[in-house]
């Protein structure tokens, strides 16, 4: 949600200086680790089988999402004024095949500890 929401709020932003961070604003890239505690205590009595259903629509929308953009606009360093010094792509990465893996280690590790 955090992706779709930070395009959402940004995509016809053209400069920097009006832009909302990807982050919310209580959170800085020092202190995310606090979101996720946060997103992890509301979740709490979420059941496994809505929590896939969750996952697989969110997937889904930012996966359409990044489609809309050509190959220069997310791979293109500050195509956007609202990315900052990195490019938009790097964000959807982030946000998909990077978070995944992360959480598939946790799992794993997790698993180990269990069994």
């Amino acid at each position: 949600m955090l992706m779709l929401k930070f395009v959402e709020n940004n995509a016809d932003k053209t400069d920097s200086k009006s832009a909302i961070a990807f982050l919310p604003s209580e959170y800085t890239w020092k202190t995310y680790g606090a979101m996720n505690v946060m997103f992890w205590k509301c979740h709490q009595d979420t059941s496994l089988d809505s929590a896939k259903q969750m996952f697989s629509e969110t997937h889904k929308k930012v996966i359409a999402l990044a489609e809309k953009y050509t190959n220069e606009e997310l791979f293109t360093k500050k195509y956007f004024p609202w990315t900052g010094t990195t490019d938009l792509g790097s964000y959807f990465v982030s946000t998909t095949s990077s978070h995944y893996d992360w959480a598939i280690k946790k799992i794993k590790l997790h698993c180990k500890k269990v069994s």
